[in-house]
């Protein structure tokens, strides 16, 4: 019988840090094609805002190149104290949750209707995407001119049939004008992810709440509604910091006047109107922090539905 050697404790010992330098280039190895995209998206994204932040720190107006001086946090106190800027800070909150909500209402009853089986459902369910992957800029030209217009728009050309007013919808009611503009845009947004969420319900626990005689209401206030908590909570932070940054619509629509300026269009009104780029740089690191957070909120409900359908 042959004896079973074992290899001493030293050759164990030598062969061990071998490995630690074969391991780290292993890693660089499947990191390596990463490392353009992580540069270009560092230059594209991070260097900008670094430099945004240095300009917010100076008060420094284009017309007057030489005369920029280190201006520390004055800029922020301006922006912070401003009225016009306080104003277009509320605008922007008012045409965020009003946007956000209406979205969510109709996507939701969309989305209700797209997961019942009826006929043509995939060609109704292409049409109703469709407003979402219009250009946004394009999107505010067609409500402007195509159903806006106090002459020849679609919304007063049916009035006129029924002998209604004739009202002219941007300089009556500006902001209901622009929130209409990305209601119609975004409710399709809402629809795809609440649609996600009721194809993932469990269909076994309806049928048995149909089976011990559960209405239709019940089923959806008990069953339904709490499954797509956190599918609203995810459309309701994705749309808000977009909404936040939205540009196209108040520019195309309205260019800021009658009470529709937000804040990013105040930043660019600071910035091209006024030349004041360290005013102009300040708020929109303001704008830059307030979505960062929504978006912090954002990845918190993504991870949590991720580790939802992981545990099923």
């Amino acid at each position: 019988m042959t004896a079973i050697t074992t290899p001493p404790a030293s050759t164990e010992r030598a062969a061990a840090p071998g490995k630690a330098p074969n391991g780290k280039l292993r890693a660089w190895a499947t990191r390596a094609p990463l490392l353009p995209a992580l540069i270009f998206l560092i230059v594209v994204t991070q260097l900008p805002f670094v430099a945004t932040l240095v300009i917010s720190l100076f008060d420094w107006n284009s017309l007057y190149p030489d005369a920029r001086e280190f201006a520390g946090l004055a800029n922020y106190a301006e922006v912070l104290g401003d009225a016009d800027l306080r104003n277009s800070v509320w605008t922007t909150i008012l045409l965020t949750v009003t946007v956000v909500l209406v979205s969510l209402v109709l996507g939701l009853l969309l989305a209700l209707l797209l997961d019942q089986k009826f006929k043509g459902r995939g060609i109704v369910r292409t049409l109703l995407i469709a407003p979402f992957l219009v250009v946004p800029v394009a999107a505010a030209l067609m409500w402007k001119h195509v159903l806006f217009n106090p002459e020849y728009g679609l919304f007063n050309g049916l009035l006129s049939y029924v002998g209604g007013p004739q009202p002219d919808w941007i300089s009556e009611m500006p902001l209901l004008a622009v929130e209409a503009s990305l209601i119609w845009q975004w409710t399709p947004f809402m629809m795809l992810i609440l649609l996600a969420g009721l194809q993932s319900r469990d269909h076994q626990q309806i049928e048995a709440a149909r089976v011990d005689g559960a209405s239709g209401w019940q089923i959806f206030r008990h069953l339904t509604l709490p499954h797509l908590r956190r599918y609203l909570e995810l459309g309701a932070l994705l749309g808000s910091i977009y909404i936040v940054q939205n540009f196209d619509a108040v520019f195309t629509l309205t260019s800021g006047g009658l009470g529709t300026a937000n804040l990013p269009y105040t930043v660019y009104q600071t910035f091209y109107q006024a030349h004041e780029n360290g005013l102009a740089s300040a708020a929109g690191v303001l704008v830059v922090i307030g979505s960062l957070i929504i978006a912090t909120f954002a990845l918190r409900v993504v991870s949590s539905l991720f580790r939802e359908e992981v545990s099923r």
